[in-house]
């Protein structure tokens, strides 16, 4: 299989919202989830780009100004067909219950699936810079992994609320 970065490389719609984002020059900031996770599914199922119906940024600003609403109307300027969600990572362990995060890496460890838990980045020299906690090998290898951190409850609702394993029908579910 290619490497994340030359898949990502040759999806001309990616790159144009990693440009986007980049153009924000939030901290830490990464786009994550299923934008390199189905990416990677669709090339080990040799299905086309799957249409994306969210795009996931995530960044760490631990003065919390609010202003993810901005910030989403300002992606939304940029490229207004994409359904933006940006969220402040710093901010998120309220939500979640979990301990204070240190970093957006950091709060992906807290991510239901592993495979979820990728997001890259475009850097001010034009490079491809990857976060994974977990590591991207089970990614390409085509598992979907619960996480312990998360209860296996919430990990069964989302594969079947998604219908990841109807869509991607050779992915394999470890537990």
């Amino acid at each position: 299989m290619k490497t994340i970065e030359s898949i990502l490389r040759q999806d001309k719609q990616r790159m144009r919202l990693l440009q986007a984002v980049q153009a924000l020059q939030l901290p830490d900031c990464f786009i994550a989830a299923g934008f390199v996770r189905n990416m990677v599914w669709d090339v080990l199922h040799d299905y086309p780009p799957t249409p994306l119906n969210d795009v996931d940024v995530i960044y760490f600003d631990a003065t919390c100004a609010p202003r993810t609403q901005a910030l989403e109307a300002e992606l939304k300027a940029r490229q207004p067909a994409v359904n933006w969600q940006v969220k402040n990572q710093a901010v998120m362990h309220l939500r979640n219950q979990d301990p204070a995060y240190q970093t957006s890496t950091d709060a992906m460890r807290y991510w239901p699936e592993k495979e979820t838990a990728v997001g890259v980045r475009l850097n001010d020299n034009n490079q491809l810079e990857l976060a994974a906690p977990f590591g991207i090998q089970s990614l390409l290898e085509g598992k979907l992994t619960h996480n312990p951190l998360r209860s296996k409850a919430i990990f069964e609702q989302r594969i079947a609320r998604k219908q990841w394993l109807q869509k991607w029908p050779k992915l394999m579910v470890i537990s």
